[in-house]
């Protein structure tokens, strides 16, 4: 009976060993192609978010952004995310492109697109990826018409309208319901997408809202949520104000040393222009209602980030799906006496980034080192299992997002180029260190300007005339001199937009 006993053991281990042995191949297997199955991306973006202006960041006491702290808290933030131009458009490019503006040549928001640029989704496409974008375009020009690069499209004209708009789908003009709003439609038309898109290929969604651009115009439902929160105006507002007694909201004071003699002449001119805090915009709105009216915009955004991240969680992909938020550009509200960006200032720059991917990025993750718009294409790429192109300069930031420490930049560089619509600031040059920023103020009888962020964050005390920082001046302007010459911008690349061709012969009298 023993034997028996035994033998039937044996027969059994015998058995479950020849099944582990036809089995765990094919389930090791299963788990490798999971393992290289390429990532799914989707990119967030929205219009003139501030780098601060995040509920976790506790800039705003009482900003409500569950999501963008949710994102925080679950992935990384980026904490020193800068754009290497402060405008729509050219900012636009850069991210598509991988490379500053004065290489892809769009550096205003009226110019048309170049011919020859080649945009990252192009490569995914060709990796074997869905691709789709949805929303604000506005590129290089005004036009919606579908981009390459995007099996999926779904845009607007320009800057679009908050209400009732009219979408470019795959080519066809579409009039969405009565009463609809943008930031709501456009996420429905990516998650329909998303729903529908074929389950053996990966994807990449380009989700591109319009909001907060002003003129701001908030949800219903959000309309008078922050009628009674407090406006904190910056330090740095009244430097430059004729009227001191002029006040809104509550005013925080100096600290430091403030230098007002140096501000430069266009900053304090620009005070009483459409981009300053007694213009705003020909006096079409008071600042109070225009602060107030921008936070309760970005409610549905973060709302829209909240949807994808609970349509990711339903489907069961959020463990294979990078999601990245994004602004375009930074936003002043008074610093300096400036309201909107294109100046170097810090609340210009900067731009929230927060990236999650559960099992890639750890929970909680923060990153220090700068980070470029024109290092979002190479880190998708990376992603989808691609190499960057030469001729992007940005870099994939990637080994941060899963904490590693590679050889990384210690400075960003800035260009900004004058517009004729928007003449009050001039074409600006500049780098920016951890604790330096070099700010060059080309083409005007003015001042420069340089500043010890770390000592002076608020940008109050310029030290372009103390001797006792002459050098830290003279190496930072021969380093931006030497970017600008190393990345062939040493030009300026002038657009004839704004006229038609005459076809006359000029005699002097026009």
């Amino acid at each position: 009976m023993t034997t028996q006993l035994a033998t039937l053991h044996t027969s059994r281990l015998l058995v479950s060993l020849l099944i582990l042995a036809l089995v765990f191949p094919r389930v090791l297997q299963a788990q490798q192609q999971k393992a290289q199955q390429p990532m799914n991306v989707i990119y967030i973006l929205s219009d003139d978010h501030r780098y601060d202006f995040m509920g976790f960041m506790g800039k705003v006491p009482g900003l409500q952004t569950p999501n963008m702290d949710r994102m925080a808290k679950e992935g990384a933030h980026l904490q020193n995310a800068f754009v290497t131009t402060s405008l729509c458009s050219p900012s636009r490019a850069s991210i598509l492109t991988g490379q500053y503006a004065h290489t892809h040549e769009i550096v205003d928001n009226s110019a048309p697109l170049p011919e020859g640029l080649t945009f990252f989704p192009q490569y995914l496409q060709e990796q074997g990826y869905q691709t789709g974008f949805f929303g604000k375009w506005h590129m290089g020009n005004t036009d919606d018409k579908p981009q390459p690069g995007f099996n999926q499209w779904v845009s607007f004209k320009g800057q679009g309208v908050y209400y009732s708009p009219t979408f470019n789908i795959n080519g066809k003009e579409v009039k969405q319901p009565e009463g609809s709003y943008t930031t709501d439609l456009l996420t429905d038309y990516t998650l329909e997408w998303l729903s529908k898109r074929d389950k053996n290929k990966p994807f990449f969604a380009y989700l591109s809202h319009k909001g907060v651009h002003s003129e701001f115009m908030p949800a219903r439902r959000h309309e008078d949520k922050y009628k009674d929160i407090k406006v904190i105006s910056p330090p740095s507002m009244y430097l430059t104000a004729t009227d001191s007694s002029r006040r809104w909201g509550v005013v925080q004071a100096p600290k430091g040393p403030v230098n007002v003699r140096d501000i430069p002449k266009w900053v304090k001119a620009q005070r009483n222009s459409w981009h300053g805090v007694d213009g705003m915009y020909d006096g079409a709105i008071a600042f109070d209602d225009f602060y107030r009216q921008y936070l309760e915009t970005l409610l549905s955004v973060d709302e829209s980030i909240g949807r994808v991240l609970d349509w990711l969680k339903k489907e069961e992909l959020d463990k294979n799906t990078m999601v990245i938020y994004m602004g375009d550009n930074g936003f002043q509200f008074g610093e300096l006496g400036l309201i909107d960006k294109r100046d170097m200032y810090e609340a210009s720059i900067r731009v929230p980034l927060l990236a999650r991917a559960p099992g890639l990025i750890k929970p909680g993750t923060k990153v220090q080192q700068m980070v470029m718009n024109v290092d979002i294409a190479p880190t998708v790429m990376e992603l989808a299992g691609l190499e960057k192109p030469p001729h992007m300069q940005g870099n994939s930031f990637l080994p941060l997002l899963k904490g590693e420490q590679p050889p990384w930049r210690d400075r960003m560089y800035y260009e900004y180029y004058w517009e004729w619509a928007f003449p009050q600031t001039p074409t600006i040059f500049g780098v920016r260190t951890d604790q330096y920023k070099y700010i060059y103020n080309h083409g005007v009888w003015d001042i420069n300007e340089l500043y010890d962020i770390q000592k002076d964050p608020q940008e109050m005390n310029n030290l372009i005339r103390n001797p006792a920082y002459e050098k830290v001046a003279m190496e930072l302007k021969a380093d931006m001199w030497n970017w600008l010459e190393s990345t062939d911008g040493l030009q300026i690349p002038l657009k004839n937009v704004p006229y038609k061709r005459i076809d006359l012969p000029y005699k002097g009298t026009y």
